[in-house]
């Protein structure tokens, strides 16, 4: 008993049973002190998101698809532009109330029901960190390689079965370890590792794109490679390559209130981020056309993988100025994988972790099971098996657009921005979020609808016959299962509406439950039905400490 004792996050003892289960210091609202995000962070978050190799390659599928180069920029443009009101829609109620992912979930599919979409995103998280840290890896044997060229002929003393190399595995593990030390700290304090990765790595990118041209004397053949793909097809290509790209971002929408908790204003997770994010994402996949392009003309064939190409600059026998430049570049990748890493996998893992264990586990400790999670997970292997691997992605995208679906229509339809914040940790039956035994079967049947809807042309995906109809419905997957899973929502509240829909006759950001609190022994006043003349931010504060302090 000692033992668990001492595993247990801190938490207050006098909670009952079932809110232990709901709540602890990471899962309540954000207190003022952490509120550090401003508008500038959220503008430094997305440069430093979008500088990753994975973007850097976003093209490359599209032009070996069939499309020219400016057709599948169009399309990078048109997706994350799209993408982006996504975001900034779902982060609303977390820089609105200061709670994250966990926490909001809980207003649409209730307190218990929640768990399940905690469990899906947590899960993912965790491959997904494994993943990129192996991408990582890669990066660290390039920069290796340009300091010690004897790196790269160190013996294999592993197995077969492993499925790797000791010198592959070393760089991995280095990867892997130097992540920790950032995983420590917490979110409002990590946005200086997002601010570092925005200066240092559009400069290292800025220098390859320069390099890259003048080493080839030119821009390269791709630019001037027309389509291959005409009429129909073309349209149909151009549309599957849009959706890989607001597929790509799924993740980011689902857990859009994790960082937007920590805005200092709501304001502050609005318009930066739907401005950053198609510029910062489209420019980095620019850079990353016309450095393969000048690959091309350097090596006769498109290298579209930026590390791969870094480590032919290293063959033969590179000079001292080479060598400095590529350790320099592969540094700063390096850098961008880890802040990819920790902002996409890291924080969002330790969420929903943090929800789904809170008297064992906070968001720290959560990033750290993450990455365990991807050390034994051995990444690698999943790499290898790349086309399979990315099906069972792609159709990851449909369980996140359904969930998304569900919580935006809730926010903005149903709730009309009202928040019960006290009720978001207590499982009582007369809580706004108790539905039925904690779970609102209103939004599981939307969830379900969304994905159904897209699991004959997954079918197709994987290599099956499937009716050209369902195929097409597939490439549109975020938007069709957002749209069933918000359509069918919205009608199973008509007929059935669910408890407070009453009091949300129209749009307003405010939580009701500060009218019935209690602070400090003394009474806070009825203001909701004044709300039109008080301060919305102040309200939700004072909320805000109201549930701290009964917590």
């Amino acid at each position: 008993m000692g033992l668990v004792q001492k595993l247990q996050v801190p938490h207050d003892r006098t909670l009952s049973y079932s809110e232990s289960f709901l709540q602890n210091e990471d899962l309540l609202p954000v207190p003022e002190e952490k509120r550090t995000w401003g508008y500038w962070n959220f503008i430094a978050f997305w440069i430093a998101d979008s500088f990753n190799i994975n973007t850097w390659m976003i093209v490359s599928s599209m032009v070996q698809l069939g499309l020219s180069w400016w057709q599948a920029w169009i399309c990078v443009w048109i997706g994350y532009g799209v993408v982006s009101p996504f975001i900034v829609a779902n982060a609303r109620p977390g820089a609105v109330f200061h709670v994250t992912f966990p926490v909001v979930a809980r207003t649409s599919f209730g307190v218990w029901g929640s768990l399940w979409c905690v469990f899906n995103r947590g899960a993912m998280a965790c491959i997904w960190y494994g993943v990129q840290a192996s991408i990582g890896g890669s990066c660290v044997l390039v920069m290796l390689r340009a300091m010690w060229p004897s790196v790269n002929n160190i013996p294999n003393s592993m197995p077969a079965s492993s499925g790797t190399n000791t010198r592959d595995f070393m760089c991995f593990f280095l990867f892997w370890l130097i992540s920790l030390p950032a995983i420590w700290f917490p979110i409002h304090k990590i946005r200086h590792l997002f601010t570092v990765k925005a200066v240092v790595v559009p400069i290292a990118g800025i220098t390859f794109f320069i390099w890259c041209i003048v080493k080839a004397h030119g821009v390269g053949p791709i630019i001037h490679q027309p389509a291959t793909l005409h009429g129909s097809a073309l349209g149909w290509g151009m549309v599957s390559s849009i959706m890989s790209c607001i597929s790509n971002m799924a993740t980011l929408v689902t857990n859009a209130p994790d960082f937007a908790s920590r805005a200092r204003h709501p304001s502050a997770a609005g318009l930066p981020q739907l401005i950053s994010v198609p510029l910062g994402f489209s420019i980095v996949s620019f850079f990353g056309v016309i450095v393969s392009s000048s690959s091309q003309a350097i090596y006769g064939e498109a290298v579209w993988s930026p590390i791969d190409l870094l480590g032919k600059f290293l063959d033969g026998e590179p000079s001292h100025a080479t060598r400095f430049g590529v350790w320099f570049i592969s540094a700063s990748f390096i850098i961008a994988q880890l802040g990819t890493n920790i902002s996409a996998n890291s924080i969002s893992a330790g969420c929903d972790l943090t929800a789904l264990f809170p008297r064992f586990i906070n968001i720290r400790r959560g990033g750290y099971i993450a990455a365990i999670v991807g050390l034994c997970m051995l990444p690698w292997n999943l790499l290898k098996s790349s086309n399979s691997f990315t099906s069972y992605l792609s159709a990851y995208s449909v369980f996140l657009s359904s969930i998304a679906g569900v919580m935006i229509t809730d926010y903005y339809v149903i709730h009309r921005g009202h928040y019960s914040v006290k009720d978001l940790y207590r499982a009582s039956t007369d809580g706004w979020y108790w539905y039925t035994y904690g779970i609102n079967f209103r939004a599981y049947a939307a969830y379900i609808a969304g994905i159904l809807i897209n699991v004959v042309g997954f079918a197709g995906a994987t290599g099956r016959t499937v009716p050209l109809a369902a195929t097409r419905i597939y490439e549109m997957s975020f938007f069709t299962g957002f749209g069933v899973s918000a359509l069918i929502y919205w009608s199973l509240n008509l007929l059935f509406p669910v408890r407070g829909a009453s009091e949300c006759a129209r749009f307003e950001e405010v939580d009701v439950s500060s009218a019935t609190m209690s602070m400090g022994g003394e009474d806070i006043e009825d203001r909701t039905r004044d709300s039109e003349e008080l301060d919305k931010k102040s309200v939700v504060s004072e909320a805000v400490r109201s549930v701290r302090s009964n917590a």
